[in-house]
């Protein structure tokens, strides 16, 4: 048995410990020996045997699906979507007036359709295929060499894989709420189909690029820096490129003159709490497994948003005298952003550091920043989602408990966080900056005129209005669901 543990270990002599720290090489000795031990001791040792060359053959083993993180994955997908449809939607839609909701949910509707297709036909292959430093190629354009047999890999040790269908999906989530964020920037006053030009090449040019540098194996993967989740490329991309489209499209009409109050509280409050289940998905699932990096970040995730919620009232209590129900949603949005690049590198306290100091910081952006900058950040994209995206990209080497590869402190960790910070804001921004311009070019004008703006987005783009007064009318020169020749509460259009 010695000969046989030999040649299965091979130089490297018999294996010294099991995992309750016995000696194995002396009790398969002293089973072999006769007079010591029993036929019992021999089975056991046979079983030891059997047990060491299972674990051998398993490391040599190509991976396999793994049932039980293939389920969570599929979960972990469906709550990322739910965070677009309808948390976001219901989120920025409450924000904004009562004749612009209806465009709000159909800028989001228009993401998942374009952003969903153009994913499987060219977005994932630039994202997460190739060599280079940059972005990827067209390898697996058009699902080309992908099947149902096919696996990919998580970090897990040994790796255990989920079908490369359900991660292509997984990602596609991620494109799709990313560039959708940025209407809270514009909302209100542009074009439908600038946006959803804007938004279709944004994902090519910007998008794509980014995931392939910090997750697909370029030079910020490289580099070492952390992005469990997409603090880089989710948030700090589109919120600094919604700062960008805020200033080329303009102020809303009566910006700073008139008042704009959210029109539904409650919608909004009920969106940021889709968000905050959702967001269960979006960042456990970035584990990849049903495993303990996924518990910890799921952990990590509600406590660093409790963190943020709870300072943010504290902070408004004590300036303001009372709390703000848009003060607590938007707290619960800026922990989340926050937490999503650290939370499977930070420890549970670490994440409440990174909860508490998101709300100071985004705080201070929407309630000073913006009005020194003059800008009309209609829903705080920048102010939530730029400035929290870089905290926490930042925080996730300030609080790290686990390092990226090749970096052996804390400070080292924070000066590879800052390159990629740094490199975030200057190419996502100045990128957004040249395809507004190109489109300015094409479309005349980003924005609708002051009149379509002034009858309201729903009407003037969709000839919809999202609130019927009576008989259910909400299209233009039709009935939706009145007596026959019901008034229409939309005007027709000539």
């Amino acid at each position: 048995m010695e000969l046989a543990l030999r040649l299965l270990y091979g130089s490297g002599g018999l294996p010294r410990r099991n995992s309750r720290g016995k000696d194995m090489s002396a009790r398969l000795l002293a089973a072999k020996r006769p007079g010591v031990g029993s036929a019992a001791a021999v089975l056991g040792a046979l079983g030891a045997l059997c047990l060491f060359a299972g674990k051998a053959a398993a490391a040599d083993a190509p991976t396999t699906i793994d049932t039980g993180d293939t389920a969570w994955m599929l979960t972990s997908t469906a709550l990322v979507l739910l965070m677009t449809l309808p948390g976001l939607a219901l989120f920025y839609g409450g924000l904004v007036r009562t004749k612009n909701v209806l465009n709000v949910f159909m800028q989001c509707f228009i993401a998942a359709g374009a952003i969903g297709l153009l994913w499987i036909v060219v977005g994932y292959s630039l994202a997460f295929s190739g060599t280079g430093d940059f972005v990827g190629n067209l390898d697996k354009a058009f699902m080309n060499g992908i099947t149902a047999d096919s696996i990919w890999a998580n970090t897990m040790t040994p790796p255990r894989g989920i079908p490369e269908y359900v991660f292509v999906m997984f990602q596609a989530m991620f494109a799709i709420i990313t560039p959708a964020l940025i209407l809270g920037a514009v909302a209100e006053r542009m074009k439908f189909s600038a946006f959803l030009a804007f938004i279709s090449i944004w994902l090519l040019v910007v998008y794509c690029p980014l995931a392939y540098m910090v997750w697909g194996g370029g030079w910020i993967f490289k580099a070492g820096a952390i992005d469990f989740a997409g603090g880089l490329v989710v948030h700090m991309s589109s919120g600094t490129s919604a700062l960008v489209a805020a200033l080329m499209v303009g102020k809303r009409r009566g910006f700073g003159r008139e008042p704009m109050p959210p029109h539904s509280l409650p919608l909004c409050l009920i969106g940021a709490g889709l968000l905050w289940v959702g967001w269960f998905g979006f960042n456990a699932g970035s584990a990849l497994s049903a495993s303990g990096l996924a518990a910890l970040a799921f952990l990590n995730t509600s406590t660093a948003t409790s963190a943020a919620v709870m300072t943010w009232v504290a902070i408004e209590w004590i300036t303001r005298g009372k709390p703000t129900a848009l003060g607590a949603a938007t707290a619960a949005v800026a922990g989340l952003v926050a937490i999503t690049p650290a939370c499977g590198n930070v420890s549970p306290m670490g994440s409440i550091g990174v909860g508490v100091g998101v709300s100071v910081i985004c705080y201070c952006a929407v309630t000073y920043l913006k009005p020194i900058g003059g800008y009309d950040d209609s829903l705080d994209a920048f102010g939530v989602h730029g400035v929290g995206g870089a905290w926490g990209a930042l925080a996730s080497g300030i609080f790290a408990t686990t390092l990226g590869t090749g970096i052996t402190t804390n400070g080292q960790q924070i000066l590879v966080q800052l390159k990629g910070i740094g490199f975030t804001a200057i190419y996502a921004p100045a990128a957004s900056f040249v395809i507004l311009m190109a489109l300015r070019l094409v479309f005349g004008s980003l924005r609708v005129s002051d009149e379509e703006e002034f009858e309201g987005l729903d009407l003037s783009a969709h000839s919809e209005s999202a609130y019927a007064i009576s008989g259910g009318a909400t299209l233009s020169g039709h009935s939706a669901g009145g007596a026959e020749g019901a008034p229409s509460l939309a005007p027709a259009h000539h």
